[in-house]
């Protein structure tokens, strides 16, 4: 069993400390058994404090195991909505030849956020191992990635982009310092799929509502459907 320093644990002075004046003053003991024995003792009391301890690591592993089970149920009802809306998109656009390219734009966003469980899942099992989940050099490729894509973004696409930029820049320096940068990954993660989750509502919603005569109402259920194409590319890159 690995030695705790007593000093860390002020019980364990207590302890000896009291020990010690009992010893010398009251039992009359001399010092070279006293000292060697309070010693031992503050030491092991110490260590009996630290095994209570929960395990900074376990500790760490079970909240990201619970704020994981909180993204998988909002990435299982963000599935749900979408395979809804892919069959109402089917009965909506499948008969316009004419929005076909708008119809396959729609199954694809809904189609990623379909998958998006079981790469939860896939990102759940890595957990018990310490992050760096990737290494520096593949945190590094995912900036690169990120930034070249910010050249082509604009709105709120790139807005988005900068955030994502930034938590990798934030975990690159965490992974280099040798930190779990676990906890940073998920919360992007949470806040991805939250994004995308409020996009899919908007989409559904506008999908509900569109004129397939008026061009205008069609070209802002492309952009929305653009955009949340982007932010389900940007997740499939982050996992």
């Amino acid at each position: 069993m690995k030695l705790v320093n007593p000093f860390d644990y002020p019980i364990s002075i207590l302890i000896s400390g009291v020990i010690l004046v009992a010893g010398i003053r009251f039992i009359g003991l001399p010092n070279l058994v006293v000292l060697p024995t309070t010693a031992i003792i503050s030491v092991a009391s110490a260590t009996v404090l630290k095994s209570r301890e929960p395990d900074a690591e376990n500790l760490a592993n079970r909240e990201l195991k619970h704020e994981l089970e909180v993204i998988s149920e909002l990435a299982k009802s963000l599935a749900k909505k979408a395979n809804i809306l892919r069959q109402e998109a089917n009965q909506l656009l499948g008969g316009e030849g004419f929005q076909m390219d708008l119809l396959v734009t729609v199954q694809s966003v809904c189609n990623s956020a379909i998958e998006l469980p079981q790469k939860i899942a896939e990102v759940s099992r890595k957990l018990p191992n310490n992050e760096v989940l990737l290494s520096v050099e593949d945190l590094q490729k995912q900036l690169l990635e990120v930034r070249n894509k910010q050249k082509s973004s604009s709105g709120v696409s790139k807005q988005y982009l900068q955030q994502l930029a930034t938590s990798l820049q934030r975990n690159i320096e965490l992974a280099k310092a040798g930190k779990d940068t676990r906890q940073a990954k998920i919360f992007s993660l949470h806040q991805m799929v939250q994004d995308s989750a409020g996009l899919l509502q908007q989409l559904e919603n506008k999908l509900r509502t569109v004129n397939l005569n008026n061009s205008e109402e069609i070209q802002e259920l492309r952009n929305l459907s653009d955009e949340l194409n982007s932010y389900q590319d940007n997740i499939k890159m982050f996992l």
